[in-house]
């Protein structure tokens, strides 16, 4: 099957261009929902590459009682992915964080004192659940904050409990998070209603980072598709993303 959609026309030019570094997706093989084994991995990172992304920060989910990856399991699947990289001889640069769902089991982790999965030693990323908001979340937001951590919040356009309220997405700036939109909430894939928020978030200069959250063949389609480059090139090409300087 993957032979077949490698023959797809390829892009004319490289439609990634602008994007410096993915920090959100779901490449390291069989610990989360995302790529299942390493020939899955290769294939996902080798077209993107063919399209421009070069250097991928990985971001596999820690969630309570589904994913409860630590930096072991977490780095055991990046040395995996790479060595196959280094043998593909692919030219690419991969690293890993970790998607922090902020549930007890997060804050279980913080409060521990343990070294959370991080990059530049302080940059976490984090997501809260799509339809129901914490009732603690500023709590957590302290508590992150005093640790020592600065949270990046993963696709705040897909939190349904913003969108009749969009005036709160500057409190989460407020808290202290910085903002990552998903590329493919700008094409409709999500939805019309997160398509109108992220076009807010991105209007009212709220977002910091972009991501494409890729967890499979499906959203590779659909983040390689000429018209959802000319999207990305419409709202988001006047600029160079995820530098990370800090980093």
């Amino acid at each position: 099957m993957w032979n077949l959609f490698n023959k797809k026309k390829k892009l004319l030019y490289p439609g990634f261009s602008w994007l410096q570094r993915d920090i959100h997706n779901h490449l390291l093989p069989g610990i989360d929902d995302g790529s299942p084994d390493v020939e899955t991995s290769i294939a996902l990172v080798r077209d993107l590459a063919e399209a421009g992304i070069k250097d991928f920060v990985c971001s596999p989910h820690i969630i309570q009682d589904m994913y409860r990856n630590t930096p072991e399991t977490i780095n055991l699947a990046l040395d995996k992915l790479n060595e196959a990289i280094r043998k593909e001889k692919i030219d690419v640069k991969i690293s890993a964080w970790a998607e922090y769902m902020l549930d007890e089991f997060f804050v279980e982790t913080l409060r521990s004192g343990k070294q959370l999965q991080c990059i530049s030693g302080k940059f976490i990323l984090t997501e809260l659940p799509l339809s129901v908001l914490p009732s603690n979340l500023e709590s957590m937001a302290f508590e992150i904050n005093t640790s020592g951590y600065h949270a990046v919040l993963a696709h705040p356009e897909r939190y349904l409990y913003y969108h009749s309220r969009m005036e709160s997405y500057t409190r989460l700036k407020e808290l202290g998070f910085s903002l990552q939109l998903n590329l493919l909430s700008l094409t409709g894939y999500y939805g019309p209603r997160i398509l109108t928020a992220a076009k807010y978030l991105l209007k009212h200069d709220l977002i910091d980072y972009v991501g494409t959250d890729l967890h499979h063949f499906d959203h590779l389609r659909m983040l390689t598709e000429k018209s959802s480059i000319r999207i990305f090139e419409k709202y988001l090409g006047g600029r160079i993303w995820n530098t990370f300087d800090e980093v």
